[in-house]
Parts: structure tokens; sequence; C-alpha cells
């Protein structure tokens, strides 16, 4: 990624979701990667064991690619499902980050390109 992203920013867009879905989850921003892949996870084996319509709103919400997520569980049966899909969904997270930097005003160096 041409910029980085600091996490801060990746928490934030996760706990909007979060919150639009009236979920009790509130992330710290001070987590590093590793912390917030393991609550993540840990929410997710919530979800899938108590309230799998909840997860798959939230999926549905954030974009996660259900192509590459039914890949991934069917080659990764020994890890952690809710860890695979945390991984997916802050992937998902940091390519909407970055495309709205992409597009946000005054990205563009050339003035024709403006409107």
């Amino acid at each position: 990624m041409d910029n980085p992203i600091d996490q801060s920013s990746l928490i934030q867009a996760i706990n909007q979701t979060l919150s639009q879905e009236s979920h009790t989850l509130q992330l710290m921003e001070s987590l590093t990667l590793r912390q917030l892949e393991e609550a993540l996870a840990a929410r997710f084996d919530d979800w899938i064991r108590s309230d799998f319509a909840a997860l798959l709103q939230f999926l549905y919400r954030i974009d996660v690619n259900e192509k590459k997520l039914r890949t991934l569980l069917k080659e990764n049966t020994e890890e952690d499902a809710g860890m695979i899909i945390a991984r997916l969904v802050i992937e998902r997270q940091l390519q909407k980050i970055q495309t709205r930097r992409s597009f946000k005003p005054g990205a563009s160096e050339c003035d024709e390109e403006k409107w």
C-alpha cells in the first residue's frame, strides 16, 4: 500500500461497523494488530456458536469476499475459523480505507482530473 494505514484508523472503521449493527464489542484503539485479530476472532467464534445470523450480517456489511472465505475455511480446517474470518475482515477494512484515501479530494496531482 502506498500510504501506511495506522491501527487507529483500522480499529475506528471496525468499531463503526460494529456499532451500526448494535453489537457490544468496542475495540480499544491502542490494540496491536495481533490483539485486534484475537479480539475479533473471539467475537466471531462466539457468533459461530451462539448467533450465526449476526456473524453473517456483519460479514455482509463489511463486504468480505464469500468465495475467498469459503475457500480458506475449507483449506484450513485445523485453524480457528474465527481467526480466519478476523484476518479477512481486517484485510477488507484495510482495502476500503486505502480506496477511500485514494479517492479523497486532493489525492490527484493533476488539475484536469479534479472536477
